[in-house]
C-alpha cells in the first residue's frame, strides 16, 4: 500500500490510493471498500463536492510494472451515450464514497470541461512522465510514483517486515 497524504489547509498535496469516506468498516461482509474488484466500480457515477453530476468511471487503468492503479478514465458531457468526453482522472483524485456507491472529484464542472480529454479513439500517452505529472498537476494531487512503498505489509497482524528477495 502507498504512504497516503491527504490535501491539507497548507496546501499539501494528497497522493497513494483514492480515500475512502461513507462506510462502516468494522461492519463490512466482504472486501470491500479497502480492496474491491475493479469490475464493480465501473459504472459508478461521479460528482463533485457540490453534488454536480461529473459523469461515469468508463475504466481503471493498471500500472502493470508497479502494480498500483494509474488513474480511471471518467466518461462526462454528450447526450445519450455520443459525444463524451473522457478524462484521464489521477486515482489519488478520487474519493471513494462507498456509502453512496458513487466517487467525488473536488474539482467544478467549468474546471473539468477544460481539463485535458481525449475521445475514444485517442487515448493519453500516460506513459509520458510529462504528459503524466502535468495531469497530476491539474487535479492537485502527487504522482503516485513518487510515493515510497512502505516495506511493512499493514495486512499481516504483526505488521512485521517483508524479507527481501533472497534474505533467507
Amino acid at each position: 500500500m502507498a504512504t497516503r497524504t491527504t490535501t491539507t489547509s497548507t496546501g499539501a498535496r494528497k497522493s497513494g490510493g483514492a480515500s475512502i469516506i461513507g462506510a462502516d468498516r468494522s461492519t463490512s461482509n466482504g472486501p470491500g471498500p479497502e480492496i474491491m474488484d475493479a469490475d464493480t466500480l465501473i459504472g459508478d457515477s461521479v460528482v463533485n463536492a457540490a453534488a454536480e453530476d461529473l459523469g461515469e468511471i468508463k475504466a481503471i487503468m493498471l500500472d502493470v510494472e508497479t502494480g498500483r492503479i494509474a488513474y480511471a478514465v471518467l466518461s462526462f458531457g454528450g447526450f445519450l451515450g455520443m459525444g463524451n468526453k473522457l478524462f484521464a482522472i489521477p486515482w489519488s483524485a478520487l474519493t471513494l464514497d462507498a456509502g453512496e456507491k458513487r466517487f467525488i472529484l473536488d474539482v467544478e464542472k467549468e474546471r473539468l470541461n477544460n481539463a485535458p480529454g481525449f475521445d475514444k479513439d485517442h487515448w493519453p500517452a500516460m506513459a509520458d512522465a510529462n504528459y503524466a505529472r502535468k495531469l497530476h498537476e491539474y487535479y492537485g494531487v502527487r504522482p503516485y510514483w513518487d510515493d515510497d512503498l512502505p516495506r511493512s505489509d499493514p495486512r499481516t497482524s504483526s505488521g512485521s517486515y517483508m524479507r527481501e528477495p533472497g534474505s533467507d
